[in-house]
């Protein structure tokens, strides 16, 4: 299974936020993510929607990993991204095979599973280990030598 590139840019801004202890803004998510701006906006408040970001406006404000959003799971946000639609579309146009198909139930199972597993995933997850450091050096200018 694919995943659209909001549901990637959306696991991607998660990570990222999840690492930071401090507020990062639309603009600084895009550059450390080389994403567009306008996406990342656009998936920022659907993250906030769903309760994986804080985002406070004004002057101080910007965009923060809410606190209880490293109990979600992965597979919490791509259900919200993707929706619940199946991986194939076997009424547009019209399957001849339709009344006997048995691959229609097999790519729903696959598919489950796919989510099964990322429901037994946390964003919270995601950040442990090697991958802080990793994602806090995102966008962060390399040091020239002395």
């Amino acid at each position: 299974m694919k995943l659209n590139r909001s549901t990637d840019m959306a696991l991607r801004i998660a990570m990222l936020t999840a690492a930071s202890e401090t507020r990062t803004t639309v603009d600084e998510l895009a550059t450390q993510l080389s994403l567009p701006r306008s996406h990342v906006a656009k998936v920022v408040q659907r993250l906030q929607r769903l309760g994986v970001l804080l985002t406070i406006r004004g002057r101080a404000g910007g965009v923060a990993f809410a606190e209880r959003a490293g109990e979600l799971t992965v597979g919490e946000v791509v259900r919200a991204f993707e929706g619940s639609g199946e991986v194939v579309n076997c009424e547009q146009p019209a399957c001849p095979l339709l009344g006997a198909c048995r691959l229609r139930g097999e790519l729903r199972r696959a598919q489950d599973a796919f989510l099964a597993v990322l429901d037994g995933v946390r964003l919270g997850d995601l950040v442990d280990g090697p991958a802080r450091p990793l994602l806090l050096s995102l966008g962060v200018p390399a040091r020239m030598p002395a």
